[in-house]
């Protein structure tokens, strides 16, 4: 365990509804979606105002309607969201070479590799208020909830108690009192099913787990977890925070704060992810041969399926074909029937170099976040997606309010405008194009 405070944890405050209620002024204040935003869609991100509704992430675009009907709803702008990422991990980096990312909106930073000459407690809390109104300031006006303690579990934990825009820092010896009165499932790995079988055993709280022996812990969640449990009972966590190092695989993410049952959410989550994957190797000229799908199920085991094909890709497409027909593989055995708390999909054995049309297939069909009825083909994104850049000959820059029956509605606004006024045009009108950002 560390002598200071100096394990930093920076968490965007619900990101991808953050970046488009900053893009969009006519939404701030409102509750927003985004996702998939059809019948089979999944939610990736909600924002503060529709979380009180009971929206969050990984839940049924159908269920997020009917809780929340009056949201926008809106496909995810992944660009936006990588540079606006990438705008936070500089800053990051320009504090400590150990800079640790966990996703686009999340990242561990070492405070003992920085420029702080102190790092006591007071010091540690004058820095980290600076750094949220750094991020506030590079992001155009997004706020961070931050955490700092001792260990990479305690600056998690930390980050989590004042969210959105908070910061706390958990001073050495303090960790264990802070810890003690939480609920068991404050302890990573501790999800629905190994609470209720900690709650059948009498444990509710950390001070609970913490008077409990480590063999009578592997008895009720075996050998690995249960070990887990103990250290991180008494804050014991030695991880260090480790940087970028050398590709070699891209990789996507995310753990669910309920289990995972249904295998329609699962393949909508799943092709989200191929195509975040997907964009990542374009984005850095990159391409690979083995896709990968990792499941970690509700009692902590974790699941790896592979398919390797003869040449590398980088089409969203055959990623997504190829996670979700493993994702299928392990439906259909039954190893997910008890729920799933994790889903990952990565492409691994990376070259800068692609076989073009490997299976004849155009990025073109692939959803983001959204499937196709059984057994039906592929649909095409919508070619004007709720959410989405545009650009008029007339009116300039706006984004698509709605579309459909061969007319789109489109609000005219920007970050740097006021709430701008909304107009229908054909959706084959020529005036009317998508806008890319220069430079992505």
């Amino acid at each position: 365990m560390r002598q200071h405070a100096s394990v930093l944890h920076l968490d965007l405050d619900a990101f991808y509804a953050s970046v488009e209620q900053r893009d969009k002024p006519s939404l701030r204040g409102k509750p927003v979606i985004v996702g998939g935003i059809g019948g089979r869609g999944v939610v990736a991100t909600a924002s503060y105002e529709a979380r009180k509704y009971g929206v969050h992430s990984a839940m049924s675009t159908r269920e997020a309607r009917s809780r929340c009907p009056h949201a926008a709803f809106l496909y995810p702008r992944f660009p936006a969201y990588r540079e606006t990422s990438e705008r936070v991990m500089g800053l990051l980096r320009s504090i400590s070479p150990l800079v640790e990312p966990l996703s686009l909106d999340e990242a561990f930073v070492d405070l003992e590799q920085s420029d702080l000459d102190d790092l006591g407690v007071a010091s540690v809390t004058a820095f980290a208020e600076d750094l949220r109104r750094r991020v506030h300031d590079v992001t155009e006006g997004l706020t961070a909830s931050v955490g700092v303690g001792t260990s990479k579990f305690i600056a998690k934990v930390a980050s989590d108690l004042e969210k959105p825009d908070g910061l706390v820092v958990v001073g050495p010896g303090t960790e264990r009192d802070l810890l003690r009165p939480m609920r068991v499932k404050v302890i990573p790995g501790v999800g629905p099913a190994t609470d209720e079988r900690l709650r059948r055993a009498g444990i509710h709280t950390v001070a609970d787990l913490e008077s409990v022996s480590l063999d009578e812990l592997v008895r009720l969640v075996g050998k690995a977890h249960g070990s887990s449990l103990f250290q991180l009972a008494r804050a014991d966590d030695d991880r260090p925070v480790v940087a970028d190092q050398e590709t070699k695989s891209v990789s996507v993410e995310s753990t669910y704060d309920t289990d995972l049952t249904d295998a329609t959410v699962m393949e909508g989550l799943v092709t989200r992810q191929a195509r975040e994957v997907a964009e990542r190797l374009q984005k850095h000229g990159l391409s690979g041969r083995t896709v990968t799908l990792k499941v970690r199920l509700y009692d902590f085991t974790t699941l790896s399926r592979s398919s390797t094909l003869p040449s590398p890709t980088d089409a969203t497409a055959t990623v997504g074909r190829l996670a979700r027909a493993l994702l299928t593989e392990l439906v259909g055995s039954g190893a997910t029937a008890g729920g799933v708390r994790l889903l990952g999909v990565g492409v691994s054995g990376l070259a800068d170099w692609i076989q073009e049309d490997l299976f004849g297939e155009s990025d073109a069909v692939a959803e983001v976040a959204e499937l196709p009825e059984p057994a039906a083909p592929l649909r095409r994104r919508p070619e004007w997606a709720p959410g989405m850049d545009v650009v008029h000959e007339e009116h300039g820059r706006g984004w698509v309010w709605g579309s459909g029956r061969g007319v789109v509605t489109v609000r005219f606004e920007t970050a740097a405008t006021p709430a701008g006024p909304v107009r229908s045009f054909a959706a084959d009108d020529a005036a009317l194009s998508a806008w890319t950002p220069p430079g992505t």
